[in-house]
């Protein structure tokens, strides 16, 4: 009895150790390197009281629902904490390679410092570390993370040198290096980089030339106030490219060593696994002909050519257009088939995937059939700029969908799915078949007239470009029947007008942390339309109805850019400057500047600060303009406390108030110079969070609740 019990046992044992059994796991859902890896960066941050549910002695953090930490059974799979005003740093280099199975670190927009730690989690796919404090060298552990498809460390206090770490991220789709002090040649290893599509170097001390980058399949490409030197190859000429700031040679680019393909604009993506070049004689073996020669059969083969083309036009100028219509239908014709569908560009109006052929490479070497009388000269000249214009407007990165796919998703735009109206169009709710929620913008022809089309591909292609996580992502749109939509990201939680100025039962009072956090949020957002884009993006439109607040009551600007692009925007603007957000010299001029943003992006901080609107006439005439009632005000303590919205209940720290209204002082003068840049709006607002500690003094839930916590209910003097 005794030898079968030990058995049994002993068979028990066998099967606990090959299941994996680990006795650590019956209290909790999450492994116990991931949750002693997250205690660690927790105890790092100065454990922030933001960070709710977290602390420094738990050990379940997927099964008791960690602020931002999702998990996958046991397993941390994403960690996103941005823009929580989170300080410190990253704490031990040993406890996140224990992270083995994160796949997405998001810690942008806070104030983290020291040293990247030399040690990453090992699987990540998307890395963001933008917008904080760290100092040092790139660690050269993310060579090994092969799956890594986004990094972006922009905005840091980074230096050195680049080590050649880029070898095996062949996946890596986005690098965002900018707003650094790196220094030194760009490594050779960029040019493994063979995902590539967007790469933003700008404002570093990186030196040499950008030769590395020529055959990469960039899309975007900003290298701007660096200090490269040598000539911009040909590859990059026909991309987004911004370069200004640096010291190019002037003059013709030295001819490329021998053997060295051509380089060719046209035919860089769709990338393939051969040479993306034509093939020539000079190649990779040594053909033994010189300069000369390839000269002279370049010469033959046009004069062949010119022969050929001469009798085809001759003997096609004799058939009739039911011949010209049959050899267009021929899956070979004599002439190319990108020529073929050159000419059928030209017969038809409708918009085509020009994409699928090199328009560069094709030449005319006939009339087209709508009219066989043109010369040689008129064909040339008045088709190609068409056809080329349709070539480089075509977004590549946004989706475009059709007029009847958006009338299903919003009902044909049914007023029930009305999100809101602006200067621009309406904005409608749209539910696609596969549950995904997202806002749809129509203009209106008022603001672009439908023989606009080409533009408005144009302007998608501009918007499409903008990538910063307090701007509103653009997903797609459509271009069809004279109708133009934009289709953008979807936030439940509305506008930031309407959590102040809507009674809701469902809105609860934002807490003044969350007000903080929307301004900041908000200011980062035109700083990078002001300071990264090149050129320069004044948004024109600032207002608390274009500030969207996703679940976690982080803010998105909407519209930007969609009022630099449209052609006669400011007439449309300048219609209802009596919103109060105009700054006093585009109420005089009309003209929009950086400096006039400024000021509008200073009255929606009044807005918060007072929960009023910038223009009320229902309130006495003396407080019907918000600016002019507020800014006397500003400075004086017992006339400030007066001021402030009464959702609050007097629970804020008072010397935050006073620091907030001096930046609004600062933002609301009446002489545009005296305006600072918005660099300097949102490093005010970031001392203005580091002094008031904020993260230890919260009142309220972060969702925006303002039920105080019990211990978090002192006099609003304590806070400080």
């Amino acid at each position: 009895m005794v030898e079968n019990l030990r058995s049994v046992f002993v068979l028990v044992l066998l099967t606990v150790y090959i299941l994996g059994w680990k006795p650590s796991c019956i209290n909790g859902a999450t492994d116990p390197s991931d949750a002693n890896a997250l205690q660690v960066m927790y105890s790092s941050l100065n454990s922030p009281g933001q960070l709710n549910g977290w602390t420094a002695n738990g050990n379940d953090p997927c099964g008791q629902s960690w602020k931002g930490v999702t998990c996958s059974g046991q397993r941390v799979t994403e960690l996103k904490l941005p823009n929580l005003g989170l300080s410190g740093t990253l704490g031990s280099a040993y406890a996140l390679p224990s992270l083995i199975a994160l796949t997405n670190l998001d810690l942008s927009n806070n104030n983290l410092g020291g040293d990247i730690p030399y040690n990453l989690p090992p699987n990540l796919e998307r890395l963001n570390f933008a917008n904080n404090r760290f100092t040092g060298n790139v660690p050269y552990s993310i060579s090994q993370m092969a799956p890594l498809k986004y990094l972006n460390i922009t905005h840091n206090q980074l230096q050195g040198q680049l080590s050649d770490m880029f070898g095996k991220l062949s996946s890596l789709s986005t690098l965002d290096l900018s707003f650094n002090t790196l220094t030194g040649d760009l490594p050779e290893s960029f040019s493994s980089l063979s995902s590539i599509t967007s790469m933003n170097l700008q404002n570093n001390q990186f030196t040499g030339t950008i030769n590395v980058l020529a055959n990469l399949p960039l899309d975007n490409l900003n290298v701007g106030n660096n200090r490269f030197t040598g000539w911009i190859p040909e590859q990059l000429k026909n991309i987004n490219l911004q370069k200004d700031g640096n010291s190019w040679s002037s003059g013709p680019a030295p001819p490329p060593p021998p053997g060295t393909p051509p380089a060719n604009r046209n035919t860089r993506k769709p990338k393939s696994g051969g040479d993306n070049s034509p093939s020539d004689s000079g190649g990779s073996k040594k053909s033994g002909i010189g300069g000369g020669g390839i000269a002279g059969i370049i010469i033959s083969i046009i004069v062949v050519g010119a022969v050929v083309a001469f009798f085809l036009v001759k003997r096609r100028s004799r058939k009739s257009s039911s011949d010209i219509e049959k050899l267009d239908n021929q899956p070979f014709a004599p002439l190319a088939s990108n020529e073929v569908q050159e000419m059928k560009s030209v017969q038809t109006s409708s918009a085509i995937n020009t994409k699928k052929f090199d328009t560069s490479a094709s030449i005319n070497l006939r009339p087209p059939p709508s009219d066989r009388h043109k010369s040689l000269d008129e064909e040339d000249f008045s088709n190609k700029p068409i056809v080329v214009k349709k070539a480089v407007i075509a977004p590549t990165n946004v989706t475009s969908y059709s007029i009847a796919d958006l009338q299903m998703a919003t009902g044909s735009f049914n007023i029930e799915n009305l999100l809101g109206e602006g200067t621009f169009g309406r904005v409608y709710r749209a539910q696609f078949d596969a549950g995904k929620v997202l806002a749809v913008k129509k203009i209106d022809s008022s603001a672009l007239p439908s023989e606009l089309s080409d533009d408005f591909i144009e302007i998608v292609s501009n918007i499409s470009h903008l990538n910063h996580p307090n701007v509103m992502e653009l997903v797609g749109y459509c271009s069809e029947y004279g109708q133009h939509l934009l289709v953008y990201e979807y936030h439940k939680n509305g506008s930031l007008h309407d959590f102040l100025h809507l009674s809701d039962e469902y809105n609860k009072p934002l807490i003044w942390n969350s007000r903080v956090k929307i301004a900041l949020g908000t200011a980062r957002a035109l700083e990078y339309l002001h300071e990264v884009c090149s050129p320069s993006i004044i948004d024109k439109n600032i207002k608390s109805a274009n500030i969207l607040l996703d679940a976690e009551l982080n803010p998105h600007l909407s519209d930007s850019g969609l009022a630099s692009f449209i052609p006669n925007a400011d007439q449309l603007l300048n219609n209802n400057s009596g919103s109060g957000y105009s700054a006093p010299e585009v109420a005089m001029s009309g003209q929009y500047t950086l400096k006039s943003d400024v000021y509008s992006f200073g009255v929606v901080m009044l807005e918060l600060l007072t929960g009023r609107k910038p223009f009320d006439s229902s309130r006495p005439r003396t407080e019907q303009s918000l600016v002019r009632w507020a800014t006397p005000q500003l400075h004086d303590i017992d006339a400030l406390a007066k001021m402030v919205d009464p959702a609050l209940k007097g629970l804020y720290p008072v010397k935050s108030l006073s620091r907030f209204a001096d930046v609004i002082a600062l933002c609301v003068q009446p002489e545009p110079e005296f305006r600072p840049p918005m660099s300097e709006v949102v490093q005010a607002l970031v001392r203005l969070v580091q002094r008031a500690n904020m993260s230890k003094r919260t009142v309220g839930s972060d969702q925006g609740g303002s039920t105080p916590r019990g211990d978090n209910n002192p006099d609003a003097n304590d806070y400080m």
